[in-house]
């Protein structure tokens, strides 16, 4: 009978497959260690490319394993009859596609700090008082986390800490926005919403195509015909057309976030886009809104959103890679910081930047 498109033997074809028509049997030959040592290594090499998951080898200098493509039957079978002949050579994959260093000194002018298969990914400075990470978004993509209690633990493709997944691919992560009790926020990701979008609101959108643009929603973004992955809302646009809003200066509290005892300048944080695309991520302890805007429109930016403010909620870090895997490098002068670096679970929402 038939299974699967093989048929099935029945137990007199079984008998002759093992041990050949009658009339044809011949002394076999002793089989030596050698041989047996062979056998075994072809029968080794020919399971793991037919397993259907990928075989796992170590880079040269890389922290993390790497897959080779699932092989054919064919391929497995020229494998194993090789075998025999000589020992296969497991070839190391390329070097690690992501490196990222730990800036040094406070220059105002961009340094790198990442690189993806060898081209320069995201550049930081130091401006006055405030710290600047500017992206390439041809060679990172950026993930929106939900918190533990910020959206919860359940239904999320990226949750509370930065995931397995990403974990030897990450460059950066930062502070999301408001909490998702205040009003004027909104927050969905793969389609899962904690808080219900709303028109009007600064929104920074990431499409599944994996880039991000910022703008009013449904005012400038989404574009036309886009497939949305996440949204993540706060207030109203800070920057727009390159220009600050209008209440940075009279509207401090009530219009960009209760602070600490009522000050003007806290440690705050924002987002930008630039008009070739580039992401640029602002902050310091002590900034005004106005103070915020005005140093991402130095970098550059078209339109960006506050992110959090206070100083227990900004925080950003870079990754640096080691064979244990990624360290995190605080970016901000003097930031309180976050438990666990976002490697471990977080109660609020975050963002992560992630080589392609």
């Amino acid at each position: 009978m038939a299974w699967g498109g093989v048929e099935e033997l029945d137990v007199r074809d079984k008998a002759r497959v093992r041990h050949g028509r009658p009339g044809d049997r011949r002394p076999r030959k002793r089989a030596t260690r050698r041989d047996v040592r062979r056998r075994r290594l072809a029968t080794v090499v020919a399971l793991g490319l037919l397993a259907g998951g990928a075989v796992l080898v170590t880079t040269g200098g890389s922290d993390s394993p790497q897959a080779t493509p699932p092989a054919s039957a064919a391929v497995a079978a020229r494998a194993a009859r090789s075998a025999g002949a000589r020992r296969p050579v497991l070839h190391a994959a390329a070097a690690r596609h992501v490196r990222v260093t730990a800036p040094s000194g406070g220059s105002t002018s961009w340094t790198t700090v990442a690189w993806v298969h060898g081209r320069p990914a995201a550049w930081i400075a130091q401006r006055s008082a405030v710290t600047l990470m500017r992206f390439d978004q041809d060679l990172v993509h950026l993930t929106l986390h939900a918190g533990s209690t910020d959206g919860g633990v359940v239904g999320w493709t990226y949750g509370d800490q930065i995931s397995r997944r990403e974990i030897h691919l990450v460059v950066a992560a930062f502070n999301g926005a408001f909490r998702l009790t205040y009003q004027n926020v909104g927050f969905m990701s793969g389609g899962h919403y904690a808080v219900a979008l709303k028109a009007g609101l600064a929104s920074l959108v990431t499409y599944a195509n994996g880039r991000s643009d910022i703008g009013a929603w449904q005012d400038g973004v989404p574009g036309p015909g886009a497939k949305v992955f996440s949204v993540l809302q706060n207030q109203q646009l800070l920057v727009d057309h390159g220009v600050a809003a209008g209440t940075v200066n009279g509207c401090v509290i009530a219009c960009w976030g209760e602070t600490i005892q009522g000050l003007t300048a806290v440690a705050r944080s924002g987002l930008g886009i630039t008009a070739s695309g580039q992401l640029v991520w602002a902050a310091g302890e002590a900034l005004s809104p106005s103070g915020l805007a005005g140093a991402l429109i130095g970098a550059g930016v078209v339109r960006a959103l506050e992110l959090d403010i206070n100083p227990d909620w900004v925080a950003g870090y870079l990754y640096v890679h080691h064979a244990s895997g990624p360290a995190a490098v605080p970016v901000i002068p003097g930031q309180l910081g976050i438990a666990g670096q976002l490697l471990a679970p977080y109660s609020r929402d975050f963002l992560a930047v992630v080589a392609n």
